[in-house]
């Protein structure tokens, strides 16, 4: 007789509960040392989803006293880590208990790896921050606790560890309590959104109040910390959201077929419902949802699938298709909170390339409005980020993208910023503004509008010189994307308008001296020909245009 046939058993019955069964994702912060992959390692182990060679693999190794296991094996698995004690990349774990299946991410403490911190706690329903209780609140903890913020985590359960260091007093749980709770709403209060936070009192290292509750605490009648993690509402705003389908390849097996191929981004479809191509402006009907098991009725987040559409259209790699009832914006100017995860600091005279789902575009930081003091939670003024710093910056792309705000929409509203050079992966963002949701209003046209159209702000460049000069500095602005008007000197009433109008005017007198003035408002720079490069790059980084390299004059 077969397992599946023995009678009150059934591994059919066992399967499609777990099946049925709902998924959470969530991920752990803070400080170095404060005893994160310990945490998750006792949570494996006292829900039982170790196996006995993983416990007896780690016996009588680690830091622990004899006789204690060191839970942190169980997750830190590169040599590095086991080596020195310390997480360094970002560990996935799984386990399921009676009630929901959970998916982990322990992330480093260390400042060095915070960018492994932001990667995990990207795709996080809650965030479990750690506070040693024998340290208080560090600096790092606040950072975590922020980038979670900014990553829209909706639940936070902040985890005094190390209580039996402390002496279980309760004392210190309540310091640190209130001192954090007080941290977090000025961080919600920066970071616009609210931050739903619990706190409970545990021990990762005995396995007070991690999954079975602590008998010496009893000042503390609330739930452990499985409790809470068994009772968080389930992830459902991915599917709830607008319909986004980032097109990844057109396939085209044969003549007769021609179906988009991708990941649903948010929101479901179904045959027959209307999209738009958010470049173009184009609609269309679905026709049919193709998989390799057969078509679909509905497709919804995360299902990978190919669309097929009623209509020939312009549709390729890059291309995002969306509800028309609906649709993203189309932009090429965004503000965005930036998370600075490389080594180099951010150059504002460098180009990088912004990849923003299946789409990938050259892009400049025309500015820093402000740095966040995590240590003050103020902002800074500043011209650039450091490594592991947090900003909102301004960005100009050379194409347009189709996007939404990140508080709508997590997938379309986020993106990494790329060096051209490395390749590597220098910052996450997420976007918080576009300009042209201004440009749709009524009223006078803004200078930040007209910026957000040209790419550049207004500006004056008097040349005086020979005509190979004026030549050279006009080919120059026009190779950067810089709009120019070429007046003569009898012209000089015209100047301002066309300033005003967000383009650059060349006043222009032709003689056989050299020499040139560049003029923006109360900036001027003189130079003879020898100094034509820094004075252009002077107008240009003035108007918000950045040159790559030098310019060569005669």
């Amino acid at each position: 007789m077969s397992a599946a046939t023995l009678p009150g058993f059934s591994i059919y019955e066992f399967l499609r509960e777990e099946r049925e069964k709902d998924l959470l994702r969530f991920s752990t912060a803070g400080s170095v040392d404060d005893g994160k992959s310990t945490l998750i390692g006792r949570l494996l182990y006292d829900t039982q989803s170790v196996y006995d060679d993983q416990v007896r693999s780690i016996e009588g190794k680690g830091t622990t006293a004899p006789g204690q296991l060191d839970f942190a094996l169980l997750t830190d698995g590169l040599r590095a880590e086991r080596e020195q004690g310390i997480t360094i990349d970002v560990a996935y774990r799984y386990f399921s208990t009676a009630r929901r299946k959970f998916i982990i991410a322990d992330t480093p403490g260390h400042e060095q790896y915070t960018r492994n911190m932001a990667t995990g706690a990207s795709t996080a329903d809650a965030a479990v921050i750690l506070i040693d209780a024998t340290k208080g609140i560090l600096g790092q903890s606040c950072r975590h606790a922020y980038i979670a913020t900014l990553l829209r985590v909706r639940h936070l359960l902040v985890a005094v560890n190390k209580m039996d260091l402390a002496g279980y007093n309760e004392a210190v749980f309540r310091s640190v309590e209130r001192d954090f709770a007080t941290a977090l709403d000025r961080i919600a209060e920066d970071s616009g959104t609210s931050v739903e936070a619990a706190f409970v009192p545990i021990s990762a290292l005995i396995g007070d109040n991690v999954v079975v509750r602590s008998g010496g605490m009893p000042w503390y009648d609330g739930p452990t910390l499985l409790d809470l993690l068994e009772s968080l509402p389930a992830s459902g705003g991915t599917r709830a959201a607008s319909f986004r389908f980032p097109v990844q390849r057109v396939l085209r097996p044969h003549p007769n077929f021609r179906g988009f191929a991708g990941q649903v981004a948010s929101g479901s479809v179904r045959p027959g419902d209307t999209v738009r191509i958010a470049s173009s402006h184009r609609t269309a009907t679905v026709e049919r949802i193709v998989t390799w098991d057969g078509d679909l009725a509905e497709a919804y987040a995360p299902l990978s699938v190919t669309l097929v559409l009623d209509r020939e259209l312009d549709i390729s790699r890059g291309d995002l298709i969306a509800s028309d009832d609906d649709p993203p914006t189309l932009s090429k100017s965004l503000r965005a909170a930036l998370v600075w995860m490389d080594q180099l600091p951010l150059d504002l005279d460098r180009r990088y390339l912004l990849k923003h789902t299946t789409r990938t575009v050259p892009a400049f930081v025309t500015s820093v409005e402000h740095r966040v003091n995590i240590s003050t939670l103020t902002h800074e003024p500043a011209e650039t980020l450091e490594m592991n710093s947090i900003g909102v910056v301004n960005l100009s792309l050379l194409q347009p993208i189709a996007v939404d705000l990140y508080s709508e929409n997590h997938s379309t509203g986020s993106f990494i910023l790329i060096d051209p050079i490395t390749n590597g992966t220098i910052a996450a963002g997420m976007i918080t503004a576009t300009w042209d949701h201004a440009a749709k209003s009524p009223g006078t046209v803004t200078g930040e509008e007209r910026f957000a159209r040209f790419g550049h702000r207004g500006g004056v460049l008097e040349l005086t010189g020979p005509p190979a000069l004026i030549d050279l500095a006009e080919r120059s602005l026009f190779e950067r994307g810089a709009i120019t008007v070429r007046l003569g000197e009898d012209a000089s009433g015209l100047v301002q308008p066309i300033v005003d109008a967000g383009l650059i005017a060349l006043v222009v007198r032709t003689i056989e001296a050299a020499a040139l003035t560049a003029r923006l408002g109360d900036h001027t720079v003189t130079a003879v020909s020898a100094d034509l490069n820094e004075a252009l790059h002077r107008l240009l980084t003035e108007c918000g245009i950045f040159i790559l390299g030098k310019v060569d004059h005669p």
